[in-house]
């Protein structure tokens, strides 16, 4: 019933534009539902073009034919519409129920991604839903011959008002493919095709959630904890602003939301300067670099204190081997699922990167693999599932994750996986496991990528 109506309102909207209309539905003395529209005189002087009254009398001939299929289906297959032959009581009983269900049709939602959408007229906007609880109905004009509603029947309270003429119309919207991807269980963070660990397979676009508005913010590091400690959370977000020879200020929010109104909760002054934007915060620690040193330190973010100090054996810092920003990224930690490392290069792997496992309480070296990969051809890397990955650029806008190195099998390999440098200077990018997302300073933003992993 509710597709008859639209159909039939649709083919009045396109007709005549002129006038005011008024629809009526009543049943015949043979329990036939008829509908009658009706238009002020003279109607055919009032359309543009009155030649093509014979074709709107047609359609409206073949429309009305195919409501009363309609009509008759219904009553066939069990409908609420009204049967010939009941007992007066009955056939009172059901006469309102086809404006019931139509009133109901109309209090559901018709949106434009539905292919339904209504514009224009000098009436109010298009609400289905609340034109249901008002007692509104659809509105058309046409140049059709008047009829008389039949019978003294009360009209129900849907029937249409002398209001305004509005147009039947549908919309298409175009989505980038990646915006569905992310919208999608495909895109989500833990979803099903993300769970467990996998190979990268797809990185969406950046999203912003805060800028650096002074100079010292033009590259930098921000972070959140995947395993945190009380009082610390999840959503505890960390932040250092990396330009300057004396770089100690690390800031604290409870929320990104915070950190995106540019004010810390509280500012943690390092007992000594970092170096480069390869700092990590993970398991309650801030791991970090100190300035014109190969050592890692680990900083208690409850205490307050340096609790950790390592030196990493061989490794080039101060510029020695950098990615190819610059930056003195000499060396860079990273987390993923199976824990801590850091990731540098030494004179004997002459320039490429050195990638080894550290104990989080100790820093003492687990592992250590030697890939093929050159540190200075890359922008930056980080690590997800044990396997490092590579960024081929830092200001290209359509950049590319470039090289893979598993750990498990000790082999790299060339990749091609779109990467968007929106802002043209990227200086940092860490993988939370516990978002599945990638953490990046951009040119005085701080954004994050979305990521899709292949089943494992």
């Amino acid at each position: 019933m509710v597709g008859a109506w639209l159909l039939l309102w649709g083919g009045l909207a396109l007709g005549c534009r002129g006038e005011t209309a008024f629809l009526r539905r009543a049943d015949d003395s043979t329990g036939h539902c008829t509908y009658s529209f009706t238009v002020a005189s003279p109607v055919e002087a009032t359309c543009p073009d009155a030649g093509r009254v014979t074709e709107l009398r047609a359609e409206l001939a073949a429309l009305a034919a195919r409501l009363s299929r309609l009509e008759s289906r219904e009553r066939v297959t069990g409908g609420s519409g009204p049967r010939g032959g009941e007992a007066g009581g009955a056939r009172d009983s059901q006469q309102a129920a086809p404006a019931t269900r139509l009133e109901a049709a109309y209090g559901g939602h018709w949106t434009p991604d539905r292919g339904i959408g209504v514009w224009g007229g000098n009436g109010p906007a298009w609400s289905p839903p609340r034109a249901a609880r008002a007692g509104t109905a659809v509105r058309g004009t046409g140049s059709a011959p008047a009829h008389p509603a039949p019978g003294p029947a009360a009209a129900p309270r849907w029937d249409p008002q002398p209001l305004a003429y509005q147009e039947l119309q549908s919309e298409r919207t175009e989505v980038p493919v990646s915006r569905l991807l992310e919208e999608t269980a495909l895109g989500r963070p833990g979803s099903e095709d993300s769970a467990g660990c996998g190979e990268l397979v797809w990185v969406g676009k950046p999203v912003v959630f805060g800028r650096a508005e002074s100079i010292a913010g033009k590259y930098g590091v921000w972070m959140k904890d995947p395993e945190p400690v009380p009082p610390f959370t999840r959503e505890t977000t960390w932040r250092v602003d990396a330009v300057g020879t004396e770089v100690r200020q690390l800031f604290q929010y409870e929320a990104a939301e915070q950190l995106a109104q540019g004010y810390p909760a509280k500012v943690h002054i390092l007992p000594r300067p970092l170096e480069s934007t390869g700092a990590v915060v993970y398991h309650g620690g801030l791991f970090f670099q100190p300035r014109r040193s190969r050592t890692v330190a680990r900083y208690d973010l409850r205490g307050e204190a340096v609790t950790a100090e390592r030196e990493i054996p061989g490794a080039g810092y101060h510029g020695q081997y950098p990615y190819s920003w610059g930056g003195y990224t000499d060396i860079d930690l990273a987390v993923d699922e199976t824990g801590l490392w850091v990731i540098y290069s030494t004179e004997k792997a002459r320039g490429a990167i050195v990638l080894s496992k550290l104990d989080p309480e100790t820093l003492e070296i687990r592992r250590t693999w030697e890939t093929n990969i050159r540190k200075r051809g890359v922008a930056n890397s980080f690590v997800i599932c044990g396997t490092l990955y590579t960024v081929s650029s830092y200001s290209a806008p359509n950049a590319t994750i470039n090289f893979a190195y598993d750990t498990a099998t000790g082999t790299s390999r060339a990749l091609s996986i779109p990467f968007e440098n929106r802002f043209r200077y990227l200086s940092m990018v860490d993988y939370n496991p516990a978002e599945r997302q990638l953490f990046a300073w951009d040119s005085f933003n701080m954004v994050t990528y979305p990521i899709r992993l292949s089943r494992p």
